[in-house]
């Protein structure tokens, strides 16, 4: 398993690096770093002294990709590349393009816990209620409650993230004032203001993930090894949750721990809608100050993170499937 795990973090090496060529490319096709220079400065009339005196300070004066005025190693690293994109290889995130000039590094470390407060709640609370849900509809497969329940999680997909996000705002704080409309706060007290943004992530998965797990549990329920348990007579129970649980975890666990990442960078929206400071949020007022140091780097710690994941389903297969064996 060794050998496996560090030829899938030597392919994930090419991988992380094209990610950051796309990243790079998109940023730089859109903007200039003239242009980041006056949407950071934020001045009406800013000189092009000034601008050009923001580059040299930001390492944005040098040439995008390759540097043909250097000899040697310094065709590629006296470049905006290597010198923005590829120290992110070293975990190296620099500091924000903004004026203050934060560290990035102590900016994510001190927003993953604001971030990990909302998604860690949502991410069990949603597989416990998801899984739930689904094993009895697909118990009571073809019936009124199947298809009702097929009903409403189709409804439910249909409907737009934004709807949850404004109504659950309008309805639990704006009209019943059960809990704040948006905010955060140090300790215990941030409790309040997580429990509308927990309830609309709750929400806003329930249509998809029921539909998933329901498949996945009809097709297993549906195989001879189940009809064997129940022609030895086993009740409903134990076929459900011993035998049928148990063979459809390599398809939960494909779901469940890609979306662990998720979990670190946080959700843009209910961040963002709810005023939580946490990575989410972090990322989208970054693209709205164009602060590419930021987005390169959150970019970059969500491939890490999405690669990690991979290589744990992985791991994951072989304690849950002993056929399942890497090599």
């Amino acid at each position: 398993m060794l050998t496996y795990i560090i030829r899938r973090v030597l392919y994930a090496i090419p991988i992380l690096l094209g990610v950051n060529l796309i990243i790079f490319g998109l940023y730089f096709g859109l903007n200039s770093p003239d242009d980041m220079a006056e949407t950071i400065l934020g001045e009406k009339r800013v000189t092009q002294e000034q601008i050009d005196d923001w580059k040299r300070q930001h390492n944005y004066h040098l040439p995008k990709m390759y540097n043909t005025e250097e000899r040697g190693l310094g065709f590629f690293t006296q470049t905006i590349f290597w010198q923005k994109s590829m120290r992110l290889f070293i975990f190296d995130f620099g500091k924000s393009d903004t004026a203050e000039g934060k560290s990035i590094g102590d900016e994510i470390r001190s927003r993953i816990p604001n971030s990990l407060a909302m998604t860690i709640p949502i991410f069990l609370a949603s597989l416990f209620v998801n899984l739930f849900f689904s094993m009895i509809v697909a118990f009571y497969r073809g019936t009124y409650l199947d298809n009702s329940m097929r009903f409403i999680c189709v409804f439910m997909m249909s409907i737009s993230g934004m709807f949850y996000i404004i109504g659950a705002q309008t309805v639990a704080a704006q009209m019943l004032k059960l809990v704040p409309i948006s905010g955060f706060d140090a300790g215990l007290y941030k409790i309040k203001f997580l429990i509308l943004p927990i309830l609309v992530g709750l929400l806003r998965s329930f249509g998809g993930a029921v539909r998933y797990y329901r498949t996945v549990f009809l097709e297993e329920i549906n195989k001879d090894y189940v009809r064997t348990a129940r022609a030895k007579g086993l009740g409903e129970n134990k076929v459900l949750f011993k035998h049928a649980l148990k063979n459809a975890m390599i398809p939960i666990l494909t779901n469940v721990v890609v979306g662990i990442p998720f979990l670190i960078m946080g959700s843009l929206m209910l961040e963002r809608f709810f005023s939580i400071p946490g990575l989410g949020g972090y990322m989208i007022d970054a693209i709205g100050k164009q602060d590419f140091a930021v987005v390169r780097s959150m970019a970059f710690l969500g491939s890490v993170l999405y690669v990690v994941a991979l290589i744990f389903v992985d791991i994951s297969y072989t304690l849950v499937d002993p056929r399942v064996r890497l090599k």
